[in-house]
């Protein structure tokens, strides 16, 4: 579990329900479904007008991400990488078969396979980072849609407003009725606004920087794999795994 996603978000919500109270409202009156409605409806809708849907998907289930970290795994990749370089000076290519079998990363796993096939140490390079880029692409198309949403959220509530606001002129001859198009009209410029501040925009920056992380772990196996396959120094191969420990 991310303690700190967890503890931003209560932070977060807890502070402004703190001022709503202290500046004498009630939370009850926060609690307007119709306009929640109008700008979640609105904001998921234009996001996924300009979204494929598996694009839009993979960005919803990568938000669990941003709870519950992806494991540390730098310690056996470290311990991996110089077992990779150690056998392969010792005992050839072919030797890494072992290895390969307890992969579990299709990365890593490819990465070996064409190390174990003697792919020239170039194109394995070439062939690895078409892959980073493959993989970078996707996965920030589908952090986007959380960028977006936070760009669109507090245009939908600002529409949102204007709707309770024309709700309200419709039924001026009938003030039961006013009180509560008016604060639909408020309320949904405020869940526009929060929304896109306190979720949508911090989870976009939160899931970047963790595509970062992997990206930058991915181009550094291919430096170790590169240097494998071009029969490198295990020194060379080690300073490659002290700039993995870093990233």
């Amino acid at each position: 579990m991310d303690w700190a996603s967890v503890a931003g978000l209560v932070v977060a919500l807890v502070g402004v329900l703190s001022g709503q109270a202290l500046e004498g409202g009630r939370f009850a009156s926060l609690m307007q479904p119709a306009a929640f409605f109008i700008v979640i409806s609105g904001t998921m809708g234009a996001v996924l007008l300009q979204s494929r849907l598996s694009v839009f998907l993979r960005g919803m289930k990568m938000v669990r991400v941003i709870f519950r970290s992806p494991p540390d795994n730098q310690k056996y990749l470290t311990r991996d990488a110089l077992a990779w370089g150690v056998t392969a000076r010792r005992e050839g290519f072919l030797s890494l078969e072992r290895h390969l079998s307890a992969a579990k990363d299709p990365f890593v796993a490819k990465g070996l396979r064409m190390v174990i096939d003697g792919v020239e140490p170039q194109r394995l390079k070439e062939i690895l980072e078409n892959d980073i880029n493959a993989f970078e692409l996707y996965e920030r198309q589908a952090v986007r849609i959380w960028e977006s949403a936070g760009g669109y959220s507090p245009t939908i509530g600002i529409l949102g407003a204007v709707m309770g606001l024309i709700h309200v002129m419709e039924n001026l001859t009938d003030p039961a009725k006013l009180g509560s198009g008016i604060a639909v009209a408020f309320v949904a410029t405020i869940y526009g606004v929060a929304l896109a501040n306190l979720i949508f925009l911090p989870i976009s920056s939160k899931l970047k920087e963790i595509v970062s992380s992997e990206v930058a772990k991915k181009e550094m196996l291919v430096d170790v794999f590169f240097s494998i396959a071009a029969g490198e120094n295990a020194r060379v191969i080690e300073e490659l795994v002290a700039g993995l420990k870093v990233s």
